[in-house]
């Protein structure tokens, strides 16, 4: 196996970390609006991701400092090319973060800073999954492998549709997420939107496989023709179909939510590779695992990501298992 493959799956090993847990907190800021009645409940959805949500976030950062070393030509295009659309999500997750933070500073504010939780965390979960649309679509691209469009060339439809897929997949992982933590009726209706929303994703899934066939037909074809991308639609599919067709802990309903992300962007690592940048314009432009840092610079890195990795995720571990359980809120407090 080459260093350029390793870091390929090692980048999208970190890319699932943040999908799979900073996913399902998403998935909760979209639902928050929609199954909380009371600032009870309002409090115990917040305590349910309070104290992880920013840790989540840390994996986004790692996999985009891993692409700034290992890929740095990749890195520099995405992040100039897309450069409006990385900018809203930037300040998507400032502001989102600002609202979890502030909402307690003054309760004449407190609604503001609710509608800025909603709208925030769809918002990040829609950015994300149009840069991944666009990034299976293919984008211009110059001979140097410069982003040769504007914001504006980002708002295909199928990257369009990407994200809305996108959205639709955290807000069930975020209602697994949720009913798993909470109680009552609060825990009732996150498993309703679990339910409803499952068939729904699925739907927009079957949708998005279609058009994907239309968009970037070689994508499929590396899907289809790689046992594991078989693996990986039928890990997206078993995950959501699973809960719904028998009965099943809150614990094993949430890990087979975390499958079916897993399962889709295994999908999309399965269907890209080797390339990470395509170019709709000319095949021959398109960014790969080959436009890499040096030998050396990726053995280095790697030293220290098999150092580092480890300890990310046994912090990972310990915090989510530190603060298992239903959320127990205090009789008085704003809460987290």
């Amino acid at each position: 196996m080459d260093l350029q493959l390793i870091w390929y799956l090692l980048i999208g090993v970190l890319l699932v970390g943040y999908a799979v847990l900073d996913g399902y907190d998403l998935g909760v800021g979209i639902l928050y609006p929609f199954v909380t009645r009371t600032e009870n409940e309002k409090r115990e959805l917040r305590t349910a991701i309070g104290p992880v949500w920013d840790g989540n976030e840390v994996w986004l950062i790692t996999a985009g400092g891993a692409l700034f070393a290992a890929f740095p030509f990749v890195y520099a295009t995405v992040f100039s090319g897309f450069y409006l659309a990385i900018m809203l999500l930037l300040f998507s997750l400032i502001f989102r973060a600002v609202s979890v933070e502030y909402r307690s500073k003054d309760p004449a504010w407190r609604g503001v800073w609710d509608r800025v939780f909603f709208v925030s965390s769809a918002l990040i979960a829609l950015l994300l999954g149009v840069v991944v649309g666009n990034l299976v679509r293919g984008v211009p691209l110059t001979a140097a492998g410069e982003f040769d469009g504007n914001f504006f060339t980002l708002l295909h439809p199928y990257p369009l549709l990407v994200g809305v897929v996108t959205v639709a997949m955290f807000v069930v992982h975020g209602a697994a997420w949720g009913a798993l933590r909470t109680q009552g009726d609060l825990r009732d209706r996150l498993v309703r939107a679990r339910k409803l929303g499952a068939p729904v994703f699925l739907g927009l899934f079957a949708l998005t496989t279609a058009a994907t066939f239309l968009a970037a037909p070689d994508r499929m074809d590396s899907i289809f023709g790689s046992v594991l991308g078989w693996l990986m639609l039928l890990l997206v599919v078993a995950g959501l179909v699973a809960p719904l067709v028998r009965a099943m802990s809150e614990r094993a309903v949430f890990l087979a939510s975390a499958g079916t992300v897993l399962g889709l962007v295994g999908v999309w690592a399965v269907g890209n590779y080797p390339n990470l940048v395509p170019a709709i314009n000319n095949a021959e432009y398109s960014l790969t695992t080959e436009t890499s840092s040096s030998d050396l610079t990726l053995t280095v890195m790697l030293i220290v990501a098999v150092i580092g990795v480890p300890i990310v995720i046994a912090y990972t571990v310990l915090v989510h298992y530190v603060f298992s359980g239903k959320v127990e809120l205090e009789s008085d407090g704003e809460g987290y």
